[in-house]
């Protein structure tokens, strides 16, 4: 996969923010640039494919324009030179808020299901995070290092996937971004449990594009039906069931994979009570 560019982020954010201000994601862009010239990832690469990566995450999310700035520059005073202060000067006290908060939330130290209570755990994350914004980056973030988390060492990638499956996944989950709460599971699922993710992974036969296809026909049908009775303003979202979800209903309810035959979801949100019946 081609490294994020600059360029692709500002074309993404101007498709859904007409009006963002696209100068201040690109002066971002710069000073992280510049500030992390040198630094390396585990893996080799040139440190700043990371913030870039995870402000393309959350274009992907349609996230705003200050936000997105933040993404860019959420290492530079943790791992740079830079202080708060000129985060402040240059961008902003929004931008330098939620910089400070990520970097704070970055210092928090996981303590494993035998250490504390996880929900009291997840309730501490969220109170310290203040702003919504920087638990978006947070994730962002994570996703981002679980996509690249093979080049850390084997002990580092299951402690990095426990905490995955164990607090940002049920975080997702509570701020109802799916997708990334999906991602973040199967990737953790991979490294947890190798063995059990290859065998859900090849009975799972179709392709995930065969899956999508399916998912796309079946929303077709279902609105074609909907729009037969009479019903409107409605929406219609679908997806393949991920693998972790599979392993989850074949291990909760015992069954075997045969005996699974709900592989696609599709979920229907409609105005109003009545129209929620009538679908």
């Amino acid at each position: 996969m081609s490294p994020v560019t600059i360029d692709m982020i500002l074309e993404a954010v101007k498709r859904y923010q007409p009006n963002a201000d696209t100068d201040l994601i690109r002066r971002a862009y710069e000073l992280a640039d510049a500030a992390h010239k040198g630094q390396k990832r585990v893996s080799g690469e040139d440190y700043i494919i990371h913030p870039l990566a995870v402000a393309k995450i959350l274009t992907d999310l349609q996230i705003d324009d200050i936000t997105i700035s933040a993404a860019i520059l959420h290492d530079v005073v943790e791992d740079t030179t830079h202080t708060l202060d000129e985060m402040r000067e240059l961008f902003g006290d929004e931008v330098a808020m939620l910089i400070d908060g990520v970097t704070k939330l970055g210092r928090i130290e996981y303590m494993s299901k035998e250490d504390v209570k996880l929900e009291n755990y997840r309730k501490m994350f969220l109170a310290m995070a203040k702003d919504i914004r920087v638990i978006m980056i947070k994730l962002a973030d994570r996703l981002h290092n679980m996509r690249t988390l093979a080049a850390l060492p084997p002990d580092r990638r299951v402690f990095k996937a426990r905490e995955t499956m164990d607090v940002y996944a049920p975080l997702a989950d509570r701020l109802g971004i799916s997708s990334i709460k999906w991602e973040l599971e199967d990737l953790a699922f991979f490294y947890l449990e190798p063995d059990e993710y290859e065998r859900v992974a090849r009975m799972v036969q179709d392709s995930r594009a065969q899956r999508e296809e399916a998912t796309a026909l079946a929303i077709k049908t279902l609105d074609g039906e909907l729009r037969s009775v009479g019903l409107s303003s409605y929406q219609i979202t679908g997806r393949p069931k991920h693998l972790w979800s599979i392993h989850q209903k074949m291990h909760r309810k015992g069954k075997e994979f045969s005996d699974i035959h709900d592989l696609i979801a599709l979920r229907v949100i409609t105005r109003t009570v009545g129209d929620c019946y009538s679908a």
